[in-house]
């Protein structure tokens, strides 16, 4: 239980260890990784998709057997009951929960196209899947692979950006006194788990919606739905219209279900999972580049390796995630440097690249809600200067310098 509220060594480690950028280069990565792990095998990728579905299936008729179970069990005492259901529905969300994660996670993958070698493979599964969870699959598609060119550019990255002394008011670094970061950053511990649960359960809505923690150089009101919106060139908007028909379809689909099962059904079979997944995906896509010991790069100084390289691989929910999340956290640097990968070939590669990275490769065990909270409430802004900058917490102070010496 103690090893649930403190750090990793991996992490503590990397804390204490000055800054340098990478010096491996990519084709030296390249070079180690068997051609055989590009391979992208249809059926291989429809098996995971059939077995997804299958067990989002299972889960919800198993749990709509039960609760009838317990409806027909008449003389069982009532707090009997009420156990029963808070077990039944418990179970469910969070398998539940987990499935609609996974669905998520294979769109992602078809996004890449690294589901099959045919493009309307791709494409037919990541629609589908992700109209299922009112996710835009072009739209998201479309800036995820920009996020993809420019990962941890200060200026150019699409998601998570860290906001600046400048953004929140702070006085120079100089002259901010202790009250100054205060005013802005310390809130109560019931204030500030309030702020988690609003960014776990809607911060991809939010996102999607307003470009929540997106790139600061678009406009207000920029969001995924928009075909004019400033994310996306022209020749783009016709793929834009379809994200937007598959989301309504599910929409008219989500209407017809509550009217023929009602409303209660649809919040408990459909909408609780879709807050969880909602969760899973915010948590892991914030822990692969918000991390006080990942550096962000200005022009000057950001490569596309070197962008690519600033992320975390993490053993989120252990064997229980490599099952449903389809190794998105345990492989996430691996599936950075080469996207055109398919998933289930990732831990090889992370393998390699472990070995090549040495000291470079950033791992961290830190049980991955301590790592949420840690990132949470540490990674706080970044300076208006320098060309390699690190989280500074509500305190101003910064877990991790830049080494002296750079070559």
């Amino acid at each position: 239980m103690q090893a649930f509220f403190q750090d990793s060594e991996e992490y503590n480690l990397r804390k204490r260890t000055p800054f340098t950028p990478p010096k491996i280069t990519v084709s030296e990565i390249r070079k180690s990784i068997p051609e055989y792990l590009f391979h992208k095998s249809t059926l291989v990728a429809l098996q995971y998709v059939a077995r997804d579905i299958t067990l989002a299936v299972s889960f919800y008729l198993a749990a709509v057997q039960a609760e009838r179970w317990v409806n027909a069990s008449l003389h069982s005492p009532q707090w009997l009951s009420w156990v029963l259901r808070s077990f039944i529905f418990l179970s469910y969300w969070m398998l539940q929960g987990l499935a609609f994660t996974g669905f998520w996670c294979l769109s992602h993958e078809a996004g890449h196209g690294t589901l099959s070698r045919f493009d309307w493979v791709n494409h037919v599964i990541g629609f589908v899947l992700h109209s299922f969870l009112m996710v835009p699959y072009y739209a998201w598609r479309t800036t995820h692979k920009a996020h993809h060119n420019a990962a941890n550019s200060v200026e150019r990255d699409e998601n998570f950006v860290p906001r600046t002394r400048s953004d929140f008011g702070l006085p120079a670094e100089k002259e901010c006194r202790p009250l100054d970061y205060a005013e802005i950053f310390e809130d109560t511990p019931l204030f500030t788990l309030g702020r988690m649960l609003l960014m776990q359960l809607l911060g991809w809505q939010a996102y999607l919606l307003r470009n929540t923690l997106g790139s600061p150089m678009y406009p207000p009101g920029t969001n995924h739905f928009f075909p004019s919106s400033a994310l996306f060139k022209p020749e783009q908007r016709s793929q834009i219209i379809a994200s937007d028909l598959g989301i309504a379809s599910m929409g008219v689909v989500l209407f017809a279900y509550a009217k023929v099962y009602g409303f209660s059904s649809f919040v408990k079979f459909y909408f609780i999972p879709y807050l969880l997944s909602n969760h899973w995906i915010v948590m892991l896509t914030f822990l692969h580049h918000t991390d006080p010991t990942i550096p962000h790069y200005r022009r000057s100084e950001w490569t596309w390796l070197r962008g690519t390289l600033a992320t975390v691989d993490r053993p989120l929910l252990g064997p229980l995630g490599r099952f449903f999340l389809h190794n998105v956290s345990h492989d996430h640097i691996a599936h950075h440097i080469f996207a055109n990968i398919p998933f289930y070939n990732q831990p090889q590669v992370t393998k390699i690249i472990k070995g090549l990275l040495q000291d470079d490769y950033n791992y961290d065990s830190t049980n991955s809600f301590r790592a949420l909270y840690r990132s949470f409430t540490q990674c706080c802004f970044i300076e208006d200067n320098g060309d390699i900058v690190f989280y500074k917490n509500q305190y101003g102070k910064a877990q991790r310098q830049v080494s002296s010496v750079q070559s």
